[in-house]
């Protein structure tokens, strides 16, 4: 059996599964997993070993196409050691797609055309000349090119940021992003007409967004989690950038575990809309054990949290407000993902927690 016959045996067996699980409802998508060649836009990923290290697996070698073929996201490129474009897992994919509710002759615009196998699987769908996809990575953008070329797509292909849209081509009956958000920029709301849908991450969540006829968007967010690549500028990895330990600091009690926000996923989809901006990370003590958190924002905020101390500087109290977002989350009752959504604006955006009436707001 050819590399070509194996996959698309793999593609049905993908296909079949996302069925079997509920994440696909529309037999559409279902025709779309089992046509579409993700090994095409997938000739190689990067995986990282338990040394830390990473390593290329590409087609000539042993497991690649399983590897391809399940349901797993797979790291396409490294900037400096750190990932900056995946193929998304087909299941997170297919979520949103189908969370679109796309139908024949409907416009859409792709933020983030990173391989290009989600273009692909739109262009299949819908036909590529119904589909316009923004990658801000003009390396990304000509590979993605001629592996829908390759694949018989067409979609129009646009080097440039995702966050200004393409204005060239709206309006947009739909809108899907593919990139990590942490909030949802006013071109989008002006180019996808009233009544229309926008998926995107923001955060940790998945948000359905309807536009409405006053330029606003308004939805709840989607049940499971999200996991994309931070959008970035041409060039950068998107983090936000470390300001360093600030001159000045205080310091207080911490009354929160510095373990508590990485132990807990609900609480860390809760923190990232109400506590924006921020990066994280932990340190661990040489039992494995979560010993100290230290935060930062692009403003110089800086904080650290270890041995019952928070130190804190520049102009957020950062610590201070994880733990004003996790208390508020507790007196919530730890709700589920599917109960937050957002209103959004050109000004920005509000979250509110089963009703737009009822904001969230730790200020």
């Amino acid at each position: 059996m050819t590399l070509d016959d194996t996959a698309a045996v793999l593609r049905a067996v993908l296909s079949t599964q996302l069925v079997g699980a509920g994440t696909i409802t529309d037999p559409a998508w279902a025709r779309v997993v089992s046509t579409v060649p993700r090994h095409t836009f997938v000739p190689e990923f990067f995986r990282q070993r338990p040394d830390g290290a990473w390593e290329t697996v590409h087609d000539r070698m042993p497991g690649y196409l399983e590897a391809v073929y399940a349901d797993g996201s797979l790291t396409t490129q490294l900037t400096a050691g750190v990932p900056t474009s995946s193929s998304s897992q087909p299941d997170l994919m297919l979520t949103m797609l189908e969370a679109l509710e796309v139908a024949d002759g409907m416009r859409v615009l792709e933020v983030a055309t990173g391989s290009g196998y989600n273009a692909a699987l739109l262009s299949e769908r819908l036909g590529s000349d119904h589909v316009v996809t923004v990658e801000v990575d003009p390396g990304l953008t000509r590979l993605a090119e001629s592996r829908l070329s390759a694949c018989g797509y067409t979609p129009t292909l646009i080097t440039g940021d995702g966050r200004e849209g393409y204005a060239e081509a709206a309006p947009y009956d739909r809108l899907i992003a593919t990139v990590g958000m942490d909030h949802i920029p006013p071109a989008w709301l002006t180019q996808v007409r009233p009544g229309g849908v926008i998926v995107s991450p923001l955060g940790w969540g998945n948000v359905r967004l309807v536009v409405a006829d006053d330029g606003g968007a308004e939805g709840r967010f989607l049940p499971g989690g999200s996991f994309f690549m931070p959008v970035r500028e041409s060039g950068g990895t998107g983090a936000p950038p470390y300001p360093g330990q600030p001159e000045v600091l205080t310091s207080r009690p911490a009354i929160m575990d510095p373990s508590t926000p990485f132990a807990d996923g609900g609480l860390a989809f809760a923190l990232a809309l109400m506590v924006p901006h921020v990066g994280m990370a932990s340190e661990r003590d040489s039992e494995g054990v979560i010993a100290a958190a230290q935060l930062w924002a692009a403003d110089g905020s800086w904080a650290r949290a270890e041995d019952g101390q928070a130190l804190q500087g520049g102009p957020r109290r950062l610590w201070d407000e994880v733990e004003r977002a996790q208390a508020l989350y507790a007196d919530h009752g730890r709700p589920a993902r599917e109960r937050f959504g957002i209103t959004a604006t050109a000004l920005g955006h509000s979250v509110w927690l089963d009703q737009p009436s009822t904001a969230l707001t730790i200020a």
